[in-house]
């Protein structure tokens, strides 16, 4: 007999390796073959054989008790009975799919669509719609024959940085008139990227030869008068989990270094198209989290002894650093908000099924979005402009307009705020009768990391709050607003769950072990945990989010565009109802600000600190990303934060 306390400890000590309830079972009669050997039970009488080349022992009626707990439902002896043919059927047929050993690659026949049941159309921006002109570069005078290598023997080491943080803009013109060439300035961002790789590690595999064949041809056709527009010979990373043909696609992930595909990713063929030039394939965290990949850990060039966060590590490190003109990150739950925050550049995460991701790594396909990480509102305006639309090959790709426009008059916007998250924190003391097995010792280190997280929190406040005053000071009347209750992380378990199935083949074969990083919070466990969740349970999380997807809506018929802190509850939200977010440079902290919580390599308090960067969100309705974008510049042109750079050496 194998009782709940047995299961559960078994499930710890072993990985569970199958998905949902037969999974579960199965993992549990693997690990119980020498229990039910020394006291087998009796099943009632089954019509049902047994596959001969099973490899699971039979399940049981124990089992199913075991398995109702992790469920979390109750079964009658009754039920059980009747449930164990339907069971052992159930788990029997489970190597038919398995068998067909589906790549990546292939979508499940579901697709979620952003769009609330009532009505179904795209928000238009309703606003005078104005090209977007690169203007001419000012302050920067050469001549048009002069390259690139040329102008760098006669200026100062600051006169480089100028160029290594040139805005797409910038760069854009100083192409067009032919004042450097994009054969100069990809040797450039190669150099740098070289230079600043050994301290930052934000490179998997550079492109050199194909960097260099692009950019020849980019300065033929400019020569020519061939200008195919603003990102024309403007050098470029790529977040590691998009194809890129003859090269590596690694996912960041340890046993898939050599990982190729014979296509480039949609997003690669269309920035081609545009003229733009790939130079490296960048960093992301194992299979997209966090900033650890199997080559170590990507740095914040504002404080190289922390990690960059991510997933889009790489992009947001080489864009902060001068290393790329713009890069593309993705996002599934954060994965550009967060490292566009701790680098301190601009983040564009584009509304669900604008951006096709064909080619690209997929995590969970009702919410993985590909965006441009920039070091302008208007930079990642001009890089969507090329690689937004579908491609007939993404089903959630939807034929929306993305076309910038000027805005002449905040006064006519309606620009909510999310009230609750400018709020001053409250320094929270714990119940008394809580933690009375606590020492002493332990309450007060308890009581000092309360405190730590109130001071910072408290300190990081106050930049969220001057921005409303900024806003307030352009001419913006601010309106309060409420998320929709609603338990945000609970439904966000679909995620999990569909990133289980993605890489499903890399936890039954035991290759998990492989990955660089095994903590409790990492892709591995959590890819067995999640095959844990029900089936039943999984389209429940869909059906509440569904109920996400119309609140939002009616949120956002009060306002056009809202503005809240970078991280919160509305980071989950507005990822799983598929809003756009642009996230900005706010600042920089002082040397006033509160020291980071703790020092030590990778730990989750190494954040922050004097000297490192901070950002703002704004949030805008779907498919309305061009005018959220218009809106985000002009806060942007404000405060010029964006223009700071870090100081590397």
């Amino acid at each position: 007999m194998i009782d709940r306390r047995g299961f559960l400890q078994r499930c710890a000590a072993a990985g569970l390796a199958d998905t949902l309830l037969p999974g579960a079972l199965a993992a549990l009669a693997v690990q119980s073959s020498a229990a039910q050997a020394a006291a087998p039970s009796a099943p009632p009488p089954s019509t049902f054989t047994e596959p001969a080349e099973s490899t699971f022992p039979a399940i049981t009626l124990e089992m199913l008790d075991a398995a109702a707990a992790i469920a979390g439902i109750t079964l009658t002896a009754e039920q059980k009975a009747m449930m164990l043919d339907g069971v052992r059927e159930q788990r029997a047929g489970l190597p038919a799919i398995r068998d067909m050993h589906l790549p990546n690659a292939v979508a499940p026949a579901m697709v979620f669509d952003p769009l609330p049941s009532t009505p179904k159309h795209i928000a238009s921006t309703g606003l005078e719609i104005q090209e977007v002109v690169i203007q001419p570069p000012r302050g920067f005078e050469t001549k048009p024959e002069e390259h690139l290598e040329q102008f760098l023997t006669s200026v100062r080491p600051e006169d480089q940085e100028m160029i290594a943080f040139a805005p797409v803009t910038t760069l854009g013109a100083w192409l067009q008139s032919r004042a450097l060439t994009s054969t100069g300035l990809t040797k450039f961002y190669i150099a740098r990227l070289k230079r600043y790789d050994p301290q930052l590690k934000f490179i998997i595999n550079l492109t050199e030869e194909r960097a260099l064949a692009q950019a020849a041809q980019a300065d033929r056709e400019i020569a020519a008068g061939h200008y195919r527009g603003p990102l024309h010979g403007i050098p470029w990373g790529a977040k590691d989990l998009l194809s890129v043909k003859g090269y590596p696609t690694t996912w960041g992930a340890g046993g898939m270094e050599h990982q190729q595909f014979d296509e480039d990713a949609t997003v690669v063929q269309r920035l081609d198209a545009a003229g733009a030039v790939l130079v490296a394939k960048l960093t992301l965290g194992t299979l997209a989290q966090g900033d650890v990949w199997f080559g170590g850990r990507t740095r914040n060039p504002w404080n190289s002894s922390q990690g960059s966060s991510g997933s889009s590590a790489g992009p947001a490190s080489a864009v902060s650093a001068g290393c790329v003109g713009f890069a593309i990150g993705s996002e599934t739950l954060g994965s550009i908000s967060s490292p566009s925050t701790r680098c301190g550049v601009t983040g564009l995460r584009p509304t669900f099924g604008f951006v096709p991701r064909t080619g690209a790594m997929a995590l969970s396909w009702s919410m993985d979005k590909l965006g441009p990480i920039t070091r302008s509102v208007e930079d990642a305006a001009l890089v969507m402009q090329a690689i937004y639309g579908p491609d007939g090959k993404d089903a959630t790709v939807r034929a929306a307009e993305f076309s910038y426009p000027q805005i002449a008059d905040v006064s006519k916007l309606r620009i909510g705020y999310i009230e609750s998250a400018f709020a001053e924190p409250v320094l929270r003391t714990p119940d008394a009768s809580a933690n009375h097995s606590e020492t002493d010792a332990q309450r007060k280190e308890s009581a000092a990391q309360r405190q730590r997280s109130f001071d910072r929190q408290q300190y990081d406040g106050k930049y969220d709050r001057a921005t409303l005053d900024v806003l307030r000071g352009m001419g913006v009347n601010l309106i309060p607003v409420k998320l929709p209750d609603l338990p945000y992380s609970s439904i966000s378990k679909v995620l999990s769950v569909e990133a289980a199935a993605a890489f499903d083949e890399l936890t039954r074969s035991g290759r998990d072990k492989l990955l660089t990083a095994q903590a409790p919070y990492d892709w591995p466990n959590t890819f067995r945990v999640a095959r844990l969740y029900s089936g039943v349970d999984y389209v429940q999380a869909m059906r509440a989010r569904a109920v996400l997807v119309e609140k939002m809506a009616e949120l956002f018929r009060t306002v056009d565009i809202i503005v809240t802190p970078s991280g919160g509850p509305q980071l989950t939200a507005t990822n799983l109802s598929g809003h756009p977010a642009v996230i900005v440079p706010n600042g920089l902290r002082g040397k006033n600000a509160p020291p980071v919580q703790d020092t030590a390599e990778g730990a989750r308090g190494n954040v922050g600190g004097p000297g490192t960067p901070v950002s703002i969100t704004f949030l805008g309705r779907l498919y309305d990303d061009a005018r959220l974008c218009a809106f985000a510049k002009l806060y942007q042109e404000k405060t010029g934060f964006h223009k700071l750079h870090p100081p590397l050496v």
